[in-house]
Order: structure tokens, then C-alpha cells, then sequence
């Protein structure tokens, strides 16, 4: 009813509205490194800018054994749409787990990277990234300078990216969620989310408090991490009300959030992409631009019209 009210509401503006429309070079990528001196680590950043200046920041955190070059079609076009995308690297849990080593030993090294340690020095990666993104943020002589918009950001990123997504935008974990909750975040997106395996789910995930965005497939399972298609679809029904979407892709695997297939995969659709790139812009747009045009979209049939047969689209 909400989505019907704001499309009728806007409707002269909604014609105007295309998050798939970009114009202007391709964002030169900027490779920089964090130095967390409390934690004496070293956290590698790709960021990309747009054409303006003091833009919303829109956070990345890389899957198991990726990089911060991972997934470069979204923020190439994020970065299109007038967000600053800064894409991390977390040191313990990125390529240099499996690049150095032969095959056969790859799949034990992911394994034991997929950790509980290496999420909590995921989490502690991202607060550390912001706050030199503000330092930078004032430094006259710094690429960075006036840059961004440190008031409006959004987090993101896939499986393992996804959990550090989910802790530090409001997922409760026993004895440490003051700790990695990061308030300054406010809007998060999650392609291929994670369920706690143990627990009450809606003690996890009923004190979030910000807007969320759910992506999965219907053959969304990991080897590695004990997540299936099915348990992903458990964390949509145990959030609380109130700009929550889940949006479902049929056939789609846990490679189709990324830029390439696993080994194995293959019959990629192309459309899912597409539906990637639209349903994040129009959120950005909504949640961090606070664009009235883009949160008629997202919640109209304007968007469900990118839908193939299989996929399902919901929000409350």
C-alpha cells in the first residue's frame, strides 16, 4: 500500500527516474592503505570517485579469498551515480589465503580463514577505514580532500562480506555487539547473507535498527561456511519491520553476486546483474540521497518489472 501511495505521489518524477543510467568516464581506481596502529594492521582500500564532490561513501567488504578489486562492476557504476565506493581488503581472509599455495591445499586454507577471528578483525576493519576517510577527508593535499560525505554512508559486500556487513550494521552477537556495531553506517546491503547456526533469530537480528538490503539465489549455497540456499532465506523474516528488502533470484548461485564464476558454475544470467546494479542504486539513492523518485521505484512496479520468472522481490 505504502509503495502504491508514492507511486501515485510521484509519479511525474518517477518518469524521469533510471538507476541503470550513467553517463560521464569511468572512475579512475585509487589504490590506498589504511595503517590501524592500535591493531598494527595494514587494511588495502580501492577507491573510486564521481564527477562531484562531497558525495555519500558506499563501503565494500570482499568474500572469502577476494580483494578489494573484487566486484568492480558495482562500484564502477556506483561510482557513476555520484557515490565515493571504497572497496577493502582484509588481511587474514583475503587472496593471499589460497594465491601462494598449490590446489590441493586452497579449500583447508579457506577453511580454517573462515573464522570467527577473522570476522572480528573485519569488523574492527571498518571503523578504522572511516575514520582515516575523515582524516583524509580535511587533508588539503590528500586525493581524498572534501571528497565525501562522511554523514551519509552505506556498507555492503558479500558471503564473509556479507556477515561483516550484518555485525557492523546491527546483527546482535553475544558479549560483542557494542563493540561491532558501527553507528555510522546507515544503510547496509547484503548479497548472499548468513543465519547464526545456533540462537534465536530474532534476538540476532530484531535490534537492527537501519534500513537492510537482502540478495540471494535459489541455489545461493557455500561450500565453505555451512550456508545454504535455505538458511540464507532465514534472515528476512527475523528483522524487524521497517526498510527491510529481500530480493530472491531463481537459478542464481553464490558466484552470481561476483564478477566471474566459481569453478564449476556456469549459465550465469545476465539479467541478475542488472537487477543487482538498479535495486542498490535506487536503495543508495532512497537511504543516502534521501530520493523521494528512487524510494517510488524501489518499492513500485518499476522495479518488479526487471524480474524474471522465479524471482521474488518483498520488503516491509
Amino acid at each position: 500500500m505504502l509503495g502504491l501511495l508514492l507511486y501515485l505521489l510521484w509519479l511525474p518524477q518517477l518518469a524521469d527516474y533510471d538507476p541503470l543510467l550513467v553517463t560521464g568516464p569511468e572512475p579512475v581506481a585509487i589504490d590506498l592503505l589504511v595503517w590501524d596502529q592500535k591493531r598494527n594492521r595494514e587494511i588495502p582500500i580501492r577507491v573510486r570517485l564521481p564527477q562531484a564532490s562531497n558525495a555519500p561513501i558506499v563501503l565494500f567488504s570482499h568474500g572469502l579469498g577476494g580483494s578489494r578489486t573484487n566486484n568492480a562492476f558495482l562500484a564502477i557504476h556506483w561510482a557513476k551515480r555520484g557515490y565515493v565506493t571504497v572497496f577493502l581488503q582484509h588481511p587474514g581472509s583475503d587472496e593471499s589465503v589460497w594465491r601462494e599455495l598449490p590446489p590441493s591445499q586452497r579449500y583447508a586454507a579457506m577453511k580454517d580463514a573462515a573464522s570467527a577471528k577473522n570476522l572480528k578483525l573485519r569488523t574492527e576493519d571498518v571503523p578504522a577505514v572511516l575514520d582515516q576517510l575523515a582524516i583524509w577527508n580535511h587533508e588539503a593535499t590528500h586525493r581524498l580532500y572534501q571528497a565525501m560525505d562522511l554523514n551519509r554512508i552505506g556498507m555492503s559486500g558479500h558471503s564473509f562480506g556479507a556477515g561483516t556487513s550484518q555485525a557492523v550494521g546491527g546483527q546482535w552477537y553475544p558479549l560483542v555487539r557494542s563493540r561491532w556495531w558501527e553507528s555510522r553506517i546507515d544503510a547496509a546491503v547484503m548479497f548472499s547473507p548468513s543465519a547464526p547456526q545456533r540462537g534465536d533469530l530474532k534476538k540476532a537480528f530484531g535490534s537492527v535498527s537501519i534500513p537492510w538490503f537482502l540478495f540471494t539465489g535459489t541455489e545461493d549455497d557455500s561450500p565453505i561456511g555451512g550456508q545454504s540456499a535455505a538458511d540464507r532465506l532465514k534472515v528476512f523474516p527475523a528483522l524487524p519491520p521497517g526498510d527491510k528488502y529481500e530480493c530472491v533470484l531463481f537459478g542464481a548461485r553464490h558466484s552470481a553476486f561476483g564478477d566471474r564464476d566459481l569453478p564449476g558454475d556456469s549459465g550465469r544470467n545476465p539479467n541478475h546483474h542488472r537487477i543487482l546494479l538498479a535495486f542498490t542504486t535506487a536503495y543508495w539513492d532512497a537511504y543516502l540521497k534521501q530520493n523521494p523518485a528512487a524510494l517510488v521505484w524501489l518499492q513500485g512496479p518499476s522495479a518488479r518489472a526487471l524480474l524474471q520468472s522465479g524471482d521474488t522481490f518483498q520488503f516491509k
